[in-house]
């Protein structure tokens, strides 16, 4: 049978694990898709690199411009990074009809659409189940498993170096800064952890899963993203008096066709599975109009977790190229876009003051949300003998976002309270 060939842009970490998972499976991957699948020409940055895989020489190019334009190559595989250039070897390789697996999280949360529509426009197929949640199928089962139902909310732990820190920080005690020297010293965080810690890295990957889930067109600039280097140990302590843990979720939701999507650092249930997700794995649970609650867990990034679905990506490719159904199945958004207003999310809160410790402060506090029509789940007033402050714990009903934005902008006008130490939400 006439070969498959597959030109790779990138082998680093992950084009490593494409390699090996293609060549040494290549009996299984055969059999699945009816003929032999070749790497035939793959595009580094630095050919005199020494790599702990054997790779003939012959392959190896420098430049990415030789793969896209071989006629001879059927699929491009993109593990390079990048976006602006990547963008254009993409839609230049899709131009020459040919299909295109990547990886790129940052790649399509900025021009997925547009990538999208080349690939309908000229009938090709681009997968890219590897840029959220690595080795985790979330993206093929939001576009075909949920293809019969509606999905109203998503909730994911989707970054493992910010969950990483997360859990040390529960389970030992130790501090944020401590906890993410550590995560660096071991590849978890890069030297610059930004991207993480900060949230944007999930943001890029709730705006593509809010995209495939509510069937429109989730940009980057509509998810709400604050980060977690400002959670601390007493956060946590308090969190766990109360029955939750901290974790970083992106959480996309909608109603009556009207969305919001968030990444921020949030109380979840301890009874809720997500809770228990800890270390450097991911998770998605979504909720299906018609199917109810679901949870996807697993390995969140790393070579082989991540080689794992571009390669499986590659095969669904190679599968629709033997049907002659490439492209049909493309998803492109065709729902306008209604973003929720503040006055229409609404989510419980977490808080934690510091106030004067003396009589009647509380009440002037409690009026403040009597004001705003926020009401109270749970008070609880102490004293900290490190802190001549004392330290009021709230945790609200439902509120909507627009109300506890009015109440914290009160609270910081409020002479009594010294401090809004924390504040976050509070789901499950």
């Amino acid at each position: 049978m006439k070969p498959v060939k597959v030109g790779l842009l990138g082998l680093g970490t992950v084009g490593t694990g494409v390699v090996r998972i293609v060549e040494g499976n290549q009996e299984d991957l055969s059999s699945q898709v009816g003929s032999p699948i070749l790497i035939e020409r793959i595009a580094v940055n630095n050919s005199n690199k020494l790599r702990d895989i054997e790779v003939d020489p012959a392959k190896i190019t420098t430049d990415p411009w030789d793969v896209i334009r071989d006629p001879e190559i059927d699929v491009i595989v993109e593990v390079m990074g990048g976006i602006d250039g990547t963008k254009e070897y993409i839609l230049e390789a899709l131009d020459r009809g040919k299909h295109v697996v990547t990886a790129n999280k940052d790649l399509m949360a900025l021009h997925g659409s547009e990538i999208l529509a080349k690939a309908q426009e000229k009938q090709c197929d681009v997968f890219y189940e590897a840029s959220v949640a690595g080795g985790i199928p979330i993206i093929r089962t939001l576009i075909e498993g949920f293809s019969s139902d509606k999905i109203m909310k998503i909730i994911g732990i989707v970054n493992g170096t910010t969950n990483y820190i997360l859990t040390k920080m529960s389970q030992e005690g130790a501090s944020y800064n401590d906890v993410l020297k550590e995560a660096q010293d071991l590849g978890y965080a890069e030297a610059d952890p930004t991207s993480d810690v900060e949230g944007l890295d999930a943001a890029r990957k709730m705006a593509i899963l809010g995209t495939l889930g509510f069937r429109t067109n989730v940009e980057l600039h509509d998810v709400s993203v604050s980060g977690i280097s400002e959670v601390s140990k007493a956060d946590i302590a308090f969190a766990k008096r109360l029955g939750y843990e901290i974790k970083l979720l992106g959480i996309a939701e909608r109603q009556d066709e009207e969305f919001s999507i968030s990444v921020q650092p949030t109380l979840i249930r301890a009874s809720h599975p997500l809770a228990s997700v800890n270390g450097v794995f991911n998770a998605v649970y979504v909720y299906g109009e018609a199917v109810g609650e679901t949870m996807f867990y697993g390995a969140g990034a790393g070579a082989m977790p991540t080689a794992t679905s571009v390669v499986a990506d590659l095969v669904a490719i190679i599968k629709n190229l033997k049907l002659g159904v490439n492209g049909l199945k493309q998803k492109v958004p065709y729902k306008q876009k209604k973003l929720k207003s503040d006055e229409d999310i609404f989510y419980k809160n977490f808080l934690l003051l510091h106030v004067d410790d003396k009589a009647g402060v509380l009440a002037k506090i409690t009026q403040v949300f009597a004001e705003y029509d926020v009401s109270l789940d749970s008070v609880v007033q102490q004293a900290n003998a490190n802190n001549p402050d004392a330290e009021i714990i709230i945790v609200t009903h439902n509120a909507s976002k627009a109300s506890m934005n009015k109440v914290l902008r009160h609270f910081k006008e409020l002479k009594v309270i010294h401090r809004i130490k924390s504040h976050y939400r509070v789901e499950g």
